[in-house]
């Protein structure tokens, strides 16, 4: 996944401004190029998960849709621990196409963004695979 130094800034400003609860959003794009970065209330409200609301995440992959990009990842923050994904997130990843974007605060000087295949129905071992972020 390719994104803009401003796009991973952006990523970086949600989940600062969330903390101390997990943020979330989609990502939208074209060819493995974020085109858009595209924040979404976490219906939770609480550092130790998100769940997107339906109806606002139905509004934004309408508009990604309408706008003629794909949905290339969906967002959340980990606010303590590292950019890696929990039992929680590979359980709750219904979403085969997209990648799953994790940004990590747990060093709050130097957050990290780390994006993933997941795969819930994929053997024990074979539920998570990362895919490489670039930053230009």
């Amino acid at each position: 996944m390719r994104i803009t130094r401003a796009q991973a800034d952006a990523l970086i400003a949600h989940a600062r401004g969330e903390f101390p609860n997990e943020c979330c959003g989609l990502i939208a794009g074209r060819d493995g190029a974020a085109t858009r970065v595209l924040p979404a209330t976490n219906a939770e409200g609480t550092p130790f998960m998100y769940v997107m609301d339906p109806h606002e995440q139905m509004q934004l992959m309408d508009d990604i849709d309408d706008a003629g990009e794909d949905l290339l990842a969906i967002y959340h923050s980990h606010t303590r621990s590292a950019a890696y994904p929990s039992r929680t997130d590979v359980d709750l990843a219904f979403f085969a196409e997209p990648l799953y974007v994790i940004v990590s605060l747990q060093d709050a000087d130097q957050p990290l963004i780390r994006a993933f295949r997941l795969d819930r129905t994929a053997a024990e071992g074979e539920q998570i695979a990362e895919e490489p972020v670039e930053v230009s």
